[in-house]
Protein backbone atom coordinates (compact mmCIF):
# COMPACT_ATOMS: atom_id res chain seq x y z
CA UNK A 1 0.00 0.00 0.00
CA UNK A 2 2.04 2.58 -1.37
CA UNK A 3 1.79 5.99 1.47
CA UNK A 4 -0.05 9.01 -0.75
CA UNK A 5 2.44 12.27 0.75
CA UNK A 6 4.53 12.77 3.69
CA UNK A 7 2.15 14.78 5.64
CA UNK A 8 -0.22 14.52 9.11
CA UNK A 9 -3.49 13.53 8.10
CA UNK A 10 -6.34 13.20 10.05
CA UNK A 11 -9.86 11.62 9.15
CA UNK A 12 -11.45 14.56 8.00
CA UNK A 13 -8.52 13.70 5.10
CA UNK A 14 -9.94 10.19 4.36
CA UNK A 15 -13.72 12.16 4.06
CA UNK A 16 -12.65 14.42 1.84
CA UNK A 17 -11.08 11.84 -0.80
CA UNK A 18 -11.89 11.63 -4.38
CA UNK A 19 -15.78 9.03 -4.70
CA UNK A 20 -14.65 5.62 -5.17
CA UNK A 21 -10.96 6.63 -4.20
CA UNK A 22 -10.41 3.95 -1.16
CA UNK A 23 -7.28 4.29 1.77
CA UNK A 24 -6.68 3.55 5.30
CA UNK A 25 -5.00 6.44 7.62
CA UNK A 26 -2.41 4.57 10.61
CA UNK A 27 -1.20 7.15 12.60
CA UNK A 28 -1.86 10.06 10.22
CA UNK A 29 -0.05 8.47 7.12
CA UNK A 30 -2.78 7.91 4.69
CA UNK A 31 -2.17 4.70 2.82
CA UNK A 32 -4.54 3.83 -0.70
CA UNK A 33 -5.80 0.50 -0.81
CA UNK A 34 -5.76 -1.54 -4.16
CA UNK A 35 -8.90 -2.77 -5.73
CA UNK A 36 -9.61 -6.52 -4.41
CA UNK A 37 -9.50 -9.53 -6.99
CA UNK A 38 -11.97 -12.30 -6.97
CA UNK A 39 -10.52 -15.13 -4.48
CA UNK A 40 -10.37 -11.76 -1.77
CA UNK A 41 -13.61 -10.73 -2.53
CA UNK A 42 -15.04 -14.76 -2.04
CA UNK A 43 -13.22 -15.13 1.20
CA UNK A 44 -15.03 -11.41 2.26
CA UNK A 45 -18.20 -13.35 1.21
CA UNK A 46 -17.57 -16.72 2.73
CA UNK A 47 -16.08 -15.51 6.20
CA UNK A 48 -19.30 -13.33 5.95
CA UNK A 49 -21.95 -15.80 5.54
CA UNK A 50 -20.50 -18.34 7.75
CA UNK A 51 -19.59 -15.65 10.84
CA UNK A 52 -22.98 -14.54 10.13
CA UNK A 53 -24.76 -17.64 9.74
CA UNK A 54 -23.50 -19.10 13.62
CA UNK A 55 -24.07 -15.53 15.38
CA UNK A 56 -27.22 -16.27 14.60
CA UNK A 57 -27.53 -19.69 15.27
CA UNK A 58 -26.66 -19.08 18.44
CA UNK A 59 -28.64 -15.98 19.15
CA UNK A 60 -25.04 -14.02 19.82
CA UNK A 61 -24.77 -10.04 20.17
CA UNK A 62 -21.67 -9.93 18.14
CA UNK A 63 -22.55 -8.01 14.51
CA UNK A 64 -19.91 -9.36 11.10
CA UNK A 65 -19.20 -6.26 8.94
CA UNK A 66 -17.25 -7.14 5.89
CA UNK A 67 -15.75 -4.17 4.00
CA UNK A 68 -16.01 -1.28 3.18
CA UNK A 69 -16.56 -0.59 7.26
CA UNK A 70 -15.25 2.15 8.93
CA UNK A 71 -13.47 1.25 12.44
CA UNK A 72 -11.93 4.52 13.93
CA UNK A 73 -9.39 2.33 16.34
CA UNK A 74 -8.25 4.61 18.96
CA UNK A 75 -10.23 8.19 20.41
CA UNK A 76 -8.21 10.25 18.09
CA UNK A 77 -8.49 11.73 13.92
CA UNK A 78 -5.48 10.21 13.19
CA UNK A 79 -6.38 6.28 12.42
CA UNK A 80 -9.28 5.33 10.29
CA UNK A 81 -9.29 1.25 8.77
CA UNK A 82 -11.54 -0.76 6.87
CA UNK A 83 -10.54 -4.22 8.09
CA UNK A 84 -11.41 -6.93 5.72
CA UNK A 85 -13.91 -8.37 8.41
CA UNK A 86 -14.76 -6.35 11.51
CA UNK A 87 -16.90 -8.51 14.50
CA UNK A 88 -17.85 -6.53 17.33
CA UNK A 89 -19.93 -6.94 20.13
CA UNK A 90 -20.24 -4.36 22.22
CA UNK A 91 -22.99 -2.69 20.32
CA UNK A 92 -22.32 0.54 22.16
CA UNK A 93 -19.01 1.33 20.06
CA UNK A 94 -21.38 0.93 16.85
CA UNK A 95 -22.91 4.55 15.08
CA UNK A 96 -23.87 5.46 11.40
CA UNK A 97 -20.48 5.54 11.09
CA UNK A 98 -19.52 2.69 11.89
CA UNK A 99 -17.47 0.71 15.08
CA UNK A 100 -15.41 3.71 17.48
CA UNK A 101 -12.60 1.73 18.97
CA UNK A 102 -11.54 -1.61 18.47
CA UNK A 103 -13.67 -4.95 16.71
CA UNK A 104 -13.33 -8.04 18.72
CA UNK A 105 -11.95 -10.16 15.89
CA UNK A 106 -10.73 -8.93 12.54
CA UNK A 107 -9.77 -11.20 9.60
CA UNK A 108 -7.56 -8.76 6.97
CA UNK A 109 -6.92 -10.90 3.46
CA UNK A 110 -3.85 -9.96 2.27
CA UNK A 111 -2.99 -8.49 -1.17
CA UNK A 112 -0.31 -9.65 -3.58
CA UNK A 113 1.36 -6.14 -3.64
CA UNK A 114 1.64 -5.65 0.21
CA UNK A 115 1.17 -8.79 2.62
CA UNK A 116 3.40 -6.87 5.03
CA UNK A 117 0.94 -4.04 5.52
CA UNK A 118 -1.16 -6.63 7.70
CA UNK A 119 1.89 -8.60 9.17
CA UNK A 120 3.39 -5.54 10.36
CA UNK A 121 1.95 -2.05 10.90
CA UNK A 122 -1.89 -3.63 11.77
CA UNK A 123 -0.90 -6.49 13.83
CA UNK A 124 0.62 -3.60 16.27
CA UNK A 125 -2.42 -1.40 15.50
CA UNK A 126 -5.15 -4.28 16.29
CA UNK A 127 -2.87 -5.45 19.29
CA UNK A 128 -2.83 -1.98 21.05
CA UNK A 129 -6.43 -0.87 20.21
CA UNK A 130 -7.74 -3.49 22.10
CA UNK A 131 -8.64 -5.70 18.98
CA UNK A 132 -9.35 -9.72 20.95
CA UNK A 133 -8.68 -11.48 17.60
CA UNK A 134 -6.90 -10.92 14.90
CA UNK A 135 -6.44 -13.46 11.56
CA UNK A 136 -4.14 -12.67 8.50
CA UNK A 137 -5.33 -14.77 5.59
CA UNK A 138 -2.98 -14.91 3.04
CA UNK A 139 -4.51 -16.82 -0.15
CA UNK A 140 -1.14 -16.75 -1.87
CA UNK A 141 0.46 -19.03 0.70
CA UNK A 142 -2.94 -21.04 1.36
CA UNK A 143 -2.43 -20.18 5.42
CA UNK A 144 -3.20 -18.08 8.31
CA UNK A 145 -1.53 -16.58 11.33
CA UNK A 146 -4.22 -16.38 14.25
CA UNK A 147 -3.25 -13.97 16.96
CA UNK A 148 -5.56 -14.48 20.15
CA UNK A 149 -4.03 -10.99 22.08
CA UNK A 150 -5.93 -12.94 25.32
CA UNK A 151 -4.01 -15.59 25.25
CA UNK A 152 -0.93 -15.48 23.35
CA UNK A 153 -0.29 -18.96 23.41
CA UNK A 154 -3.17 -20.16 21.72
CA UNK A 155 -1.86 -17.80 18.28
CA UNK A 156 -0.59 -19.94 15.67
CA UNK A 157 -0.25 -20.45 11.89
CA UNK A 158 -2.67 -22.96 10.08
CA UNK A 159 -2.67 -24.16 6.80
CA UNK A 160 -6.38 -23.59 4.56
CA UNK A 161 -7.08 -27.51 5.25
CA UNK A 162 -6.53 -27.14 8.80
CA UNK A 163 -9.57 -26.51 11.29
CA UNK A 164 -8.77 -23.49 12.58
CA UNK A 165 -10.54 -23.07 16.01
CA UNK A 166 -11.90 -19.24 16.56
CA UNK A 167 -10.39 -18.01 20.05
CA UNK A 168 -13.35 -15.73 20.81
CA UNK A 169 -16.22 -18.65 20.18
CA UNK A 170 -15.46 -21.60 22.06
CA UNK A 171 -17.45 -23.61 19.80
CA UNK A 172 -16.88 -22.59 16.15
CA UNK A 173 -14.15 -23.82 13.70
CA UNK A 174 -13.33 -22.63 10.46
CA UNK A 175 -12.29 -24.47 7.85
CA UNK A 176 -11.41 -22.25 4.74
CA UNK A 177 -10.48 -25.02 2.15
CA UNK A 178 -14.55 -26.82 3.07
CA UNK A 179 -15.69 -23.08 3.52
CA UNK A 180 -14.65 -22.54 -0.35
CA UNK A 181 -16.35 -25.47 -1.36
Amino acid sequence: MPQLKEKNYTIKDIYALPDGQRAELIDGVIYDMTPPNRMHQELVSQFTKTIGQYIDKNDGLCKVYPAPFAVFLNKDDKNYVEPDISVICDKSKLDDRGCNGAPDWVIEITSPSNPQHDYGIKLFKYRNAGVREYWIVNPQKKTVMVYDFENETKSNQYSFEDDIPVCIYDNLVINIENMLL
